[in-house]
């Protein structure tokens, strides 16, 4: 059985007994760096963030159906992720996606990553999911998923308490709300837990959004959120394969993405221009969400525990 950085069991206890935590904590191994094309910056040493494996109840959504929030511990809740990840990415949103396990989306960050999964109560489903990289895994796996889009310098001095959301999709069958809200707190969960105070991550706009192709609607979103939503100066990343904006129409009357939405309304920051994504065939924006930038009532909502 291949050993993960976070411990990872071929099954889970639905399967097989569940094996005591403290078990799984002797499997860590030391830290390690792996090869990449943009190694990171040394993390000083600090505790590993730990997600807690509890499973929690989570509101009904608005059809009453009961939802399941845990962080995975076991290669088959992993595999539950990546194949929703595949369901959503390639099957609905045209991705093109390549891995060892057909009918999965799987990258190298999987093996360093921290799987959150919502399911439904009643049957199992996963219907939503993310994945967050830490400090010290980041560290072990040479760089940020980012950073292979954007020249994410500037952000060097916040690694060491930074983590990397992504992968972030729900079921379609699952998109009244409910389930993001359960995703985004025990995400809020696990930052105040381990004392991390920021959140990066690329979020996504299809090539083809609204009806428009050729990334005109990620031109005219891109030309919308700029004017109200781009951090300080001091925090601009650069993107490796820009999306070619200035060539773009930027004038649509065109509605960002629910998701790019949401985090706007918590509080969170564009970093600059969007990079293009040819493999997901979409125009990433590179943003970051300080905890400190939380409004009020979510920072009420979420962060107090």
């Amino acid at each position: 059985m291949k050993e993960l950085p976070i411990p990872t069991f071929d099954l889970s206890p639905r399967k097989i007994r569940l094996i005591p935590l403290l078990l799984r904590q002797r499997l860590r191994r030391p830290g390690f760096a792996a090869n990449a094309n943009v190694p990171l910056p040394l993390v000083p040493s600090m505790p590993e963030p730990i997600a807690k494996p509890i499973q929690t109840k989570a509101p009904a959504d608005s059809e009453g159906t009961r939802l399941d929030v845990r962080w995975a511990r076991h290669l088959d809740e992993i595999r539950d992720a990546q194949r929703l990840r595949y369901e959503v990415f390639s099957e609905e949103m045209g991705a093109t996606l390549s891995g060892p396990v057909p009918g999965h989306d799987i990258d190298r960050f999987d093996d360093f990553c921290e799987h959150l999964l919502v399911r439904d109560a009643d049957t199992g489903l996963a219907v939503g999911t993310y994945r967050v990289l830490t400090p010290v895994q980041a560290q072990r796996a040479g760089s940020l998923y980012s950073d292979a889009e954007f020249d994410l310098t500037p952000l060097d001095h916040l690694r060491p308490h930074l983590v990397e959301v992504g992968r972030s999709c729900v079921h379609a069958d699952y998109r009244s709300g409910a389930v993001i809200m359960a995703l985004w707190g025990a995400l809020a969960a696990f930052m105040r837990d381990n004392q991390l105070d920021t959140m990066i991550g690329c979020a996504s706009i299809p090539m083809r959004h609204n009806g428009l192709p050729a990334g005109h609607a990620a031109a005219s979103i891109w030309e919308q959120v700029r004017t109200q939503y781009l951090a300080d100066p001091q925090y601009h990343v650069t993107p490796r394969l820009p999306l070619p904006v200035d060539a773009l129409r930027n004038d649509a009357e065109v509605e960002p993405p629910a998701l790019i939405k949401g985090y706007l309304r918590l509080g969170t920051k564009v970093l600059g221009a969007p990079a293009w994504d040819p493999e997901f065939n979409s125009a990433d924006l590179p943003m970051m969400l300080r905890v400190a930038d939380l409004p009020a009532r979510y920072r009420k909502r979420f962060m107090e525990g």
